[in-house]
């Protein structure tokens, strides 16, 4: 009877999450209302905090406009954020973002802006691929997954700087404050990064980008001259920190009091001024189309 009852909740899993997978899409923002997110803030929405349609000084497009509040408390989800209104699984996800400027106003700006997917499960546990930025120095690039059960969670992560061609660090952990362990072998690749020229995630937008596949993750983003692909990671984990359910696919911008970017260990501060993200596009293609 357990057996039946196990297949059962399985066979209900697949299909649930198959009938509330989304198709392939693209958010342009270059309208007020969202078509494929919604607003998911902890925090109240309004025109201060979140707003699509905007034009960027930047580069004059339709941008989506994310910007944290003063007020806002520490914490991933309590500032400005935007959630797909369906699910997302296996398949090529893209953006093109320019992260907010903080250093000449406030260096020690304790701030990140996250693009990733994320969902926990009751039963399956955290699903969440990240590419994330702590302002204080836009020339760091945060990436990896979050995987497991509450309480049992497990990292993979890789720090670059890009300007630099630096890799800081590929690590696997278990929990937020778990010892990290070096990953080396088919699990760092490439084991080097060249520089960008002149890097800076705050200075124009760039496009960043991840495939999401049942055995491997490729992390990578657009070369701002030549628009040839940089594979930031291609991570093969022998079933290790590979998310194999679906999530849901965001972007947001919040408060940290306690991670401070590789280069500043006193960005801790809380943000001072509303300063803002903007958001060009997002685009999702699945594994199946």
């Amino acid at each position: 009877m357990k057996q039946i009852l196990f297949v059962f909740s399985i066979l209900f899993f697949v299909t649930a999450y198959s009938q509330t997978a989304s198709h392939s899409f693209i958010e342009n923002f270059d309208d007020t209302v969202l078509h494929h997110f919604r607003y998911g803030s902890t925090g109240i929405r309004n025109a201060f905090k979140w707003q699509s349609g905007v034009i960027s000084k930047t580069n004059n497009a339709k941008v989506l406009s994310l910007k944290i509040d003063p007020l806002d408390s520490a914490g991933a989800g309590r500032g400005p954020e935007i959630i797909s209104n369906d699910f997302t699984y296996y398949g090529t996800y893209s953006a093109r973002l320019k992260v907010p400027d903080v250093r000449d106003i406030q260096p020690n700006t304790g701030a990140v802006v996250g693009y990733f997917t994320y969902y926990m499960d009751s039963v399956y546990g955290l699903s969440e691929i990240d590419f994330e930025w702590l302002v204080a120095d836009p020339s760091i690039v945060y990436i990896g997954t979050w995987t497991g059960s509450r309480g049992a969670l497990h990292r993979i992560g890789r720090t670059i700087n890009l300007a630099k061609g630096i890799v800081y660090n590929i690590i696997y952990k278990e929990g937020y404050k778990g010892i990290p362990s070096d990953l080396t072998g088919a699990q760092n690749q490439p084991e080097s990064i060249e520089p960008v020229d002149h890097y800076d995630a705050s200075s124009q937008f760039y496009t960043y980008g991840f495939d999401w596949y049942p055995d491997h993750i490729t992390w990578w983003m657009l070369h701002p001259k030549t628009g040839n692909k940089i594979v930031l990671w291609d991570y093969r984990g022998s079933g290790r920190g590979i998310p194999q359910h679906q999530s849901y696919y965001r972007m947001n911008f919040w408060h940290t009091s306690d991670w401070a970017v590789e280069t500043n260990p006193a960005a801790i501060e809380k943000p001072q001024y509303p300063y803002e993200l903007q958001v060009d596009w997002m685009e999702y293609e699945p594994l199946n189309q």
